[in-house]
């Protein structure tokens, strides 16, 4: 092999290391990545993803980012929906059983998925799959002989089995066959690497033992640090209602950036930075930052733009950051806000609370009274102290809380 040949190896290994957390079976890895240098096949990079909610988030593209890096060497990227494994329900983390969605839920789900990953993937080029394509069609015999190539006792040194196991919270039968299900994924789409949090590297390296049962290389395990939501404790999750949502609008995007610590921006930044033009510019800004020098106001807004002009563009992270300037900080009601008409009852009265929830800034009354006691709701400018406060007929601007606002129209 050749020197140049050689380098290019390294080159891919570097990339697959970069950012993660373990990286299991190199060595295997190391052989193939030489075949393919060499004019043999691609490499084929599995990344799974249950839709077990309808939007991805932040969180999910620190492994989606280096599929796509992956992609770009020249090898097979694999986007997997786990439409079939979203029926079990992972158990991954869970202190109880968690519930298994039914399949108008999960299909529901699993249409925005491509749709989303195509703002970080090229999925004209990638292999889209879904697991229910070879699950649906496995015999009773079969899946009885998946399960037959593993034992209770390796399952139960997962650390959330073992847990629940100890103290006598109780697992069902059906939580032992998701790790069973993610694991054949691998030996039907022959994967050579699978990529995942560090949450999964149960699942992933039971892939690895389940390949070898039915003859197969075993694929390389790449995992990466799971990114923590906005509430700083928690890792990011649409169940907790601490994420920053791929598809949520430039104003989210930049706010909740915002919101977040200065601590934890710098950890954003390194998760979901890659090097290119911006990110790359700020890595300096960053160092100082850790030092203990720098202005961490302006690397966070920094960091807002770009991830706003990721997903939206220049022009719109541009927007973002004005308008996020004079609602937050200026507290001026946006320019753009668009009125909107509402009619009046027999009464020709409208109650605040019922207006909360009307406009969805609340989902009940009882959230309605909290935000009126937390004096958090103004209506022209002057702050509401009573929950049962009724507006007649007329124009009215209100807020609530630091960035919601409504040019309201009652007739």
């Amino acid at each position: 092999m050749t020197d140049e040949m050689k380098a290019e190896v390294e080159r891919h290994l570097d990339v697959m290391r970069e950012g993660s957390s373990e990286f299991f079976g190199e060595d295997d890895l190391r052989e193939r990545l030489v075949a393919f240098v060499k004019g043999g096949p691609p490499l084929r990079v599995k990344l799974g993803m249950d839709p077990s909610s309808p939007d991805l988030h932040l969180g999910h593209t620190v492994v989606l980012r280096k599929l796509g890096r992956l992609q770009e060497l020249g090898h097979t990227a694999i986007f997997l929906v786990g439409d079939f494994t979203a029926m079990i329900g992972d158990p991954t983390g869970k202190k109880k059983t968690r519930p298994a969605l039914d399949a108008e839920q999960v299909r529901s789900n699993a249409q925005t998925y491509v749709d989303q990953v195509s703002h970080v993937l090229d999925v004209s080029r990638a292999e889209i799959r879904f697991n229910s394509e070879w699950m649906g069609e496995l015999s009773s015999e079969e899946i009885v002989r998946l399960c037959s190539r593993y034992t209770v006792a390796r399952l139960l040194e997962r650390e959330d089995f073992a847990t629940r196991y100890r103290d006598g919270t109780p697992i069902s039968v059906h939580e032992f066959l998701y790790p069973f299900v993610q694991s054949y994924d691998s030996v039907a789409l022959t994967a050579d690497i699978e990529l995942g949090g560090t949450d999964q590297t149960f699942n992933l390296l039971m892939a690895r033992e389940i390949q070898r049962s039915y003859g197969q290389a075993p694929q390389a395990v790449i995992t990466h640090p799971l990114l923590v939501g906005t509430d700083g404790r928690e890792k990011m999750s649409k169940s907790l209602g601490n994420t920053i949502g791929i598809e949520d609008s430039p104003d989210q995007i930049y706010g909740k950036t915002m919101s977040i610590s200065d601590d934890l921006m710098l950890e954003y930044f390194d998760l979901l930075g890659d090097g290119s033009s911006g990110w790359a510019e700020q890595a300096t800004e960053r160092n100082r930052l850790s030092e203990g020098s720098g202005d961490p106001m302006a690397f966070k807004q920094a960091l807002a733009r770009l991830l706003v002009t990721r997903f939206h563009g220049a022009e719109n992270a541009h927007r973002a950051a004005e308008r996020f300037s004079s609602v937050i900080r200026q507290k001026q009601a946006p320019d753009d806000l668009p009125e909107i008409e509402i009619l009046l009852a027999n009464d020709l009265e409208k109650g605040l609370l019922d207006l909360l929830r009307e406009l969805e800034f609340t989902s009940s009354n009882g959230e309605g009274r909290r935000l009126v006691a937390q004096r958090a709701v103004q209506i022209d400018g002057e702050i509401v102290e009573d929950p049962s406060h009724r507006l007649g007929a007329g124009q009215y601007q209100l807020k609530v809380g630091k960035r919601r606002f409504a040019r309201i129209c009652l007739r």
